[in-house]
């Protein structure tokens, strides 16, 4: 996960921009249509499906520790690092006996081949695709456990889980590790997101829905640990730093945001949280979700809200020895939870 660095007039337009959120979201929350359109709440009532699968914090561990104890960190520069944790994750899967595809690519002219990895489950012949998808490279020289070796194990866990217990659904269900998410790269064409978003598109293939792993481990039940991109957001959500947060868009996608909050909900005794903001609030686009948005694919990021949080990001203290993988666990049954629930219903309005 990724902040760009902004220019003045970039910063200047943040800063006009935020102060016209704050004011709308005080003026929408004083009539309950703010708290409504931001915060997605869902009744008791509502009805989701309820899974009872077996996640191991002990094998979410084990994943992050493969995944970080790499000789040289997997970011963009050391390839054979990089190309590491791809063998590990597309090892995981061949393991689970489930198929692997490749998506290799080039950057500009360089001769460097980067990959993404794709396994899928469901009907070959279904009408509408779901995506799941988390980076596997790492900011700079850091171990990234957090970021996002947790994302990563989130997505082999679910894979494991839906190979197991072998649900039936009505759409088809492609996981994707990517890489490049991360500096230089990111908000580039060349992110692999981008490049397996516009491949998509490209193919005619329809999307029902994406969602991003990104930074699933970091939880803790001290008080005032939570920040947000801007005050008034401390009145509507938690400010102990043990939740889940779903985030979505407020033009797009604010029924999927729903849907995956109520079958979460209804999956674990973790806190779940959700928004649904503008895309010029600071930290909603910062992953890979962001390329699927610029083809109005419903897309949430699911997260433990990174930066706002941790207080390791992007710094060589991001070791897997700081992650709760009790609560891991917890985030990992309601995304499968969540994952199975939007496959197996029908198609409806993003509205």
């Amino acid at each position: 996960m990724t902040p760009p660095p902004l220019t003045l007039p970039q910063r200047l337009k943040r800063i006009t921009t935020l102060l016209i959120i704050t004011l709308s979201v005080l003026l929408l929350a004083s009539f309950g249509a703010g708290y409504v359109g931001l915060t997605n709440p869902t009744m008791r009532t509502a009805k989701a499906l309820k899974v009872k699968p077996i996640v191991s914090p002990k094998r979410l561990k084990t994943l992050v520790l493969a995944l970080t104890q790499t000789k040289k960190p997997r970011n963009h520069a050391n390839l054979k690092s990089l190309n590491q944790a791809a063998d590990y994750i597309k090892s995981q899967w061949q393991a689970m006996k489930l198929p692997v595809k490749e998506q290799t690519y080039k950057v500009g002219k360089g001769t460097e081949v980067y990959r993404n990895l794709i396994t899928s489950f469901g009907p070959k012949n279904a009408k509408q695709v779901i995506v799941v998808g988390a980076h596997y490279d790492v900011c700079g020289d850091t171990p990234g456990a957090d970021d996002n070796a947790s994302g990563v194990a989130g997505l082999l866990e679910v894979s494991r889980l839906l190979q197991q217990h072998k649900p039936t659904l009505a759409h088809r269900i492609e996981l994707v590790a990517y890489t490049l998410e991360e500096p230089p790269y990111f908000r580039s064409k060349w992110m692999g997101s981008a490049v397996h978003a516009r491949s998509l598109v490209q193919k005619k293939i329809r999307v029902k829905a994406m969602i991003c792993l990104e930074m699933l481990g970091y939880f803790t039940d001290k008080p005032n640990t939570q920040s947000f991109p801007f005050t008034p957001l401390r009145f509507l959500y938690p400010t102990t730093g043990n939740f889940l947060a779903i985030v979505g868009r407020m033009d797009q996608g604010r029924a999927l945001t729903r849907e995956i909050k109520i079958a979460m909900r209804a999956n674990t005794t973790l806190k779940i949280e959700s928004i649904n903001a503008p895309a010029a609030l600071p930290g909603i686009d910062f992953s890979d979700h962001l390329n699927y948005w610029k083809y109005k694919i419903p897309a949430v990021m699911l997260t433990d809200t990174s930066f706002f949080r941790n207080k390791h990001y992007h710094k060589k203290t991001d070791t897997p020895d700081t992650l709760n993988y009790k609560k891991m666990a917890e985030v990992v049954k309601a995304t499968y939870a969540a994952l199975v629930h939007i496959a197996k219903i029908p198609t409806k309005s993003s509205k």
